[in-house]
């Protein structure tokens, strides 16, 4: 191999810890959070590797999946009628009665080709889950990097749905593929399982969930809340789960009418506040400005105001930057100019507007950061660490555990892009 050769596979040697950070998050994130939208689906994502897994095996953080075997009975399975499963880490000291829950994040499918596409992947099956999983973020049970969760009992809910644990039956397809639609069995079974294993005891707990699994945390919070004992500490925490009913930079509803096929396809309906689907547009409830109005159990949102997920897919969708507009702009925020900040802009007054009411909400709790990135509550990197994103000195884990523990109020809003020197922003114009 010619020298200058070799050294173009040595580019990465020169990057700083939060390059690394943010390549570390990049290739999970593609990895983990490969497709969102029906129509950037292929057929080639079906040939995920059954055991692919990037971490140590001595690492003490990695959990085993366990698959709920009592799911058959209940009719409580994926996409493609396998278990559905989880991944626990049993509390120890001071913690061994508190439980902390992750609902794992990866989009949702709106149609039939899609969802039987979903189902030949981790996020339709159990058959392509790895079977042992890295717990950072929320989840670590280093104390240097989650220091008010880490000794508690730990629970990765893994997403086989692809309706954020909100899917009926009644909705299920036959069309030459055979598709189960039992997101709400799931979460029922599961919720059953984990209360027969210690959660009916629990003191203090908190739901959380990362993108489609931040929307089923709002979506469950409540149902969460009456399964636990009375005089337990119970609250939620939806991560990059606040999606917008905006338009695209076109003028078209694009998430809307996704959304409008998610809820009739998997009858999600039955699962939103029924205050909310007696309207005149049902689908519109699955929409966190509308659920959030009927939750009254404790709940933190920590969602970014320029969110990478939305501005490319809500905001910005493939089909449009097709075209060379905003190419460059929805890779990396850096790279936007003027009349394309202007608009992001707006999108950030649209997140702040629709949370306007939540503001004033004494037992919620608000982290809105200025990142170009999507989730940050499951990677110690974007949790808490030296290279965190901070929003007045705190990371997003002391700003939930101070809202927790009731240690102090938390309202925390950032300054506009680019005024954050701590964000992690997210680059996926360097492949």
């Amino acid at each position: 191999m010619p020298i200058s050769g070799f050294r173009s596979l040595l580019w990465w040697s020169k990057w700083s810890k939060k390059d690394w950070a943010i390549a570390v998050i990049c290739f999970a994130f593609i990895f983990f959070v490969f497709s969102f939208f029906s129509d950037s689906w292929h057929a080639e994502d079906s040939g995920i590797n059954h055991t692919f897994d990037l971490n140590p095996a001595n690492d003490p953080d990695l959990v085993d999946l366990t698959l709920l075997q009592n799911a058959k009975a209940k009719g409580a399975l994926c996409l493609d009628g396998s278990l559905p499963g989880y991944h626990f880490q049993k509390g120890f000291g001071s913690g061994s009665s508190n439980w902390v829950l992750h609902i794992e994040g990866g989009g949702w499918c709106d149609t039939v080709s899609s969802c039987s596409l979903r189902k030949m992947t981790p996020l339709g099956s159990s058959d392509y889950m790895e079977r042992r999983v890295l717990f950072s973020g929320i989840l670590s049970s280093d104390a240097s990097q989650n220091p008010d969760f880490y000794n508690w009992n730990k629970i990765k809910i893994r997403y086989c749905d692809g309706a954020s644990f909100a899917g009926h039956p009644v909705g299920e397809t036959k069309n030459g593929n055979i598709l189960h639609f039992r997101g709400q069995l799931i979460w029922e079974a599961l919720m059953d399982e984990l209360l027969s294993v210690g959660l009916s005891k629990a003191r203090q707990a908190l739901l959380s969930g990362c993108s489609a699994g931040g929307l089923a945390t709002l979506i469950h919070c409540d149902d969460f809340r009456e399964l636990l004992p009375k005089d337990a500490t119970v609250k939620c925490l939806a991560d990059a789960g606040f999606f917008l009913d905006e338009k695209d930079v076109s003028g078209n509803h694009t998430m809307r009418s996704f959304y409008h096929h998610v809820f009739n396809l998997q009858r999600t309906g039955k699962s939103l506040p029924k205050d909310c689907t007696s309207t005149d547009e049902p689908s519109k409830c699955l929409f966190p400005q509308e659920i959030i109005k009927h939750i009254s159990t404790p709940l933190f949102i920590v969602n970014p105001v320029y969110d990478f997920w939305q501005i490319q897919n809500v905001l910005v969708p493939n089909a449009l930057a097709r075209t060379g507009s905003w190419q460059k702009c929805r890779l990396n925020i850096h790279k936007c100019d003027h009349a394309e900040l202007e608009i992001l802009q707006g999108f950030r007054d649209s997140l702040l507007k629709a949370l306007d009411e939540f503001k004033h909400n004494k037992e919620g709790g608000l982290f809105v950061n200025s990142c170009f990135i999507h989730c940050q509550t499951w990677m110690s990197e974007t949790w808490h660490s030296p290279n965190s994103p901070r929003i007045n000195k705190r990371t997003i884990a002391e700003a939930v555990g101070d809202w927790y523990f009731k240690r102090s109020s938390v309202k925390l809003i950032d300054c506009p892009f680019p005024c954050n020197p701590t964000c992690i922003h997210m680059d996926f114009s360097r492949g």
